[in-house]
């Protein structure tokens, strides 16, 4: 088989990309937003998105067909349904505050973010997660190494070996002269590994 093509069934099979074709795009990612924030009704949605009613309605069959929401039936308005978060949408809210964070850190106005999570039981401002290795630093890029994993196709169990002792590995990237590893002007923010779900927060 061309290397390209089974490069293609790689990537084809890859976690990441599965996501990015779930829920990889401006509109889904907003919908979330809201869905986080607690709106569950076509109307609402199309109010504090902005969003045209055929595009909103593409977006939330989508999200929809990918078990991420589901329909529920307005039992007081036949013909009307809510659209409710799944498990497997639950699930993507710590995805969620990640790439908030991110915005937040980088790309907020002076004053601050648009809007903040506080715990809904003492009120105080929700902290995020900090990956550790295992020995528990706070992960940098250049501590992980990348390796064929237990679903891995054969492209990749030869690109990034299996693991074990003696086995190829993919060390991560050199990032010591990249414009990624310039220091924010912003301070850093308070971290801990305590994450709440989208039931125990508020808005502020």
């Amino acid at each position: 088989m061309p290397k390209e093509r089974r490069a293609r069934i790689a990537n084809e099979v890859c976690s990441v990309a599965r996501a990015m074709d779930a829920i990889g795009d401006r509109w889904s990612i907003l919908l979330l937003r809201e869905a986080y924030y607690g709106v569950k009704r076509f109307d609402d949605f199309e109010r504090y998105v902005g969003l045209a009613s055929n595009i909103l309605s593409a977006r939330l069959k989508k999200l929809t067909e990918a078990g991420i929401m589901t329909r529920v039936r307005l039992p007081e308005h036949a013909g009307r349904y809510e659209y409710v978060l799944t498990d497997k949408g639950r699930d993507f809210f710590p995805v969620y505050l990640a790439l908030k964070k991110w915005g937040d850190d980088w790309l907020a106005e002076p004053a601050g973010p648009q809007v903040i999570f506080n715990d809904r039981e003492n009120g105080q401002e929700i902290v995020y997660p900090d990956f550790r290795t295992a020995g528990g630093k706070s992960l940098r890029l250049e501590d992980i190494e990348v390796v064929a994993g237990p679903g891995a196709v054969s492209f990749n169990r030869h690109r990034f070996g299996s693991g074990s002792k003696g086995a190829v590995t993919k060390p991560a990237a050199n990032l010591n002269s990249s414009p990624a590893r310039l220091r924010k002007d912003r301070p850093s923010v308070e971290k801990s590994s305590a994450l709440a779900r989208p039931a125990n927060i508020r808005k502020r």
